[in-house]
């Protein structure tokens, strides 16, 4: 991109707000929604896979070598317990819906990461952990930024503050918009030396440059390029007016910046980088954006979820009081601001952990059966839905697969199985393959 168009925005800022998208500003028009009250969702993925007898399914009846070293504790809901550490949502256990017999089956990253964050399987492999590719089916993000489109000079779909990975492997499938094109991938905000919250570098446009230099630059850009047209320019030129969309609408950018917050709002969510990204994705959805996913902060197996050894002093120093202290303030900041009734707020990762406790004192990989949370657009709060063995290692009633939680997520914004996609050569895809939960519908 010529220095002289934009002279705020560097090379290093314009890979490190996405490898796989660039700005990507859609312009296609809204799709038809049937009734429903949701319309927007902010997906928190636990990256690593949580433990579901930590967290939201305890179970202190378990037999030795399965039973942990957490207490449950009681929620603002008679008769419903959750993980002693996670003391703020607790009390918060009536506005968010609990599913306990979530499966896919699945003990590997890449195929819960692609579950669980589009509710589809990825395409076919030859082998090893599924990696970002254009044949898979989209995420959420990417389809609800398809189907209701870019809103007030904002993309309809936004990751921060980090991919969905590990130290092996940077970018498990699932989190752009496979094959419906990278026009519709979500912007990834992926610079590790951005502080959610505070100015995105790049992404205004230079005090020396008004706005009328920087539109007669951009016309005299057009002219000279259209007549040296080659193979890939057209690619090249949305990439480049995606850029200028953006320097073009700098105020819609602000709602990445905490400068109007009040005083104490970001000590509630937590003076960390989960923390300060559920913020922002509040502020995101407020500013009109359709979709923010929020992974967990670290890709590390030794700072996430993947917690093969040392877990509880892991879940209990460094993991649960992050989750508890920014998804409660969430919750409670959507409800106050009247937001919660029209957004979905979802809590997955890509699989459970293992009934039994590894030498290590961990517990391992374990699709056979996790536990999810929803909250928010139509979702009964105060629900439980779904039951764990007594060790909780599978589904004792109400199973709920994977693809049945992301149709129920669907439904809660409008869409059911008619509702279809269009790839980039215009032919439709129906991405809600599964049936909603009735019971955890209003």
């Amino acid at each position: 991109m010529p220095a002289a168009l934009l002279p705020e925005v560097s090379r290093r800022t314009l890979l490190g707000v996405g490898p796989l998208a660039l700005f990507g500003l859609g312009r296609a028009s809204a799709a038809p929604r049937t009734a429903a009250k949701g319309r927007a969702l902010i997906l928190l993925y636990m990256t690593g896979g949580p433990a579901q007898q930590e967290t939201f399914d305890p179970k202190p009846d378990a037999p030795e070598g399965t039973r942990g070293e957490f207490k449950p504790t009681a929620t603002s809901v008679p008769g419903v317990q959750i993980c002693e550490h996670l003391p703020l949502l607790a009390k918060q256990a009536h506005r968010y819906a609990i599913v306990r017999s979530t499966w896919h089956g699945s003990d590997t990253h890449g195929v819960g990461v692609h579950y669980n964050l589009t509710g589809l399987k990825h395409a076919p492999r030859s082998g090893g952990e599924p990696q970002v590719d254009r044949r898979d089916p989209p995420c959420i993000g990417s389809a609800i930024r398809q189907l209701r489109g870019d809103r007030n000079g904002l993309p309809g779909a936004v990751q921060l503050p980090r991919q969905v990975g590990d130290q092996n492997n940077a970018y498990w499938g699932g989190q752009h918009a496979g094959f419906l094109g990278p026009r519709w991938d979500p912007l990834f905000l992926h610079d590790e030396t951005w502080l959610p919250g505070d100015p995105i570098p790049g992404f205004a446009p230079s005090a020396n440059v008004p706005a009328e230099r920087l539109a007669a630059r951009a016309e005299l850009l057009g002219a000279l390029q259209s007549s040296r047209a080659t193979e890939g320019s057209d690619d090249f030129a949305r990439f480049q007016q995606q850029a200028l969309d953006v320097l073009r609408s700098s105020a819609a950018w602000k709602a990445f910046r905490f400068d109007d917050e009040p005083a104490g709002t970001l000590a509630r969510y937590g003076d960390n980088r989960f923390g300060r990204s559920c913020l922002v994705a509040r502020r995101l959805i407020e500013a009109g954006v359709g979709c923010v996913t929020v992974p967990w902060t670290f890709k590390q197996s030794e700072q996430n979820f993947d917690t093969h050894s040392k877990h509880f002093p892991k879940m209990k120093d460094k993991l649960l009081p992050v989750i508890d202290r920014a998804f409660a303030a969430l919750l409670d900041d959507l409800s106050d601001r009247g937001l919660l009734s029209e957004t979905l707020v979802a809590w997955t990762g890509e699989f459970g952990r293992t009934p039994k406790i590894n030498g290590g004192g961990g517990r391992d990989h374990w699709g056979r059966v996790y536990s999810t949370v929803l909250a928010g657009a139509g979702v009964r709060g105060g629900t439980v839905v779904g039951k764990s063995t007594k060790d909780g290692g599978r589904p004792a009633d109400d199973a709920v697969h994977v693809t049945e939680l992301f149709a129920t997520m669907y439904a809660a914004l409008g869409y059911d199985s008619s509702t279809a996609v269009t790839d980039a050569t215009g032919r439709p895809h129906h991405v809600v393959q599964g049936r909603p939960v009735a019971k955890l519908l209003g």
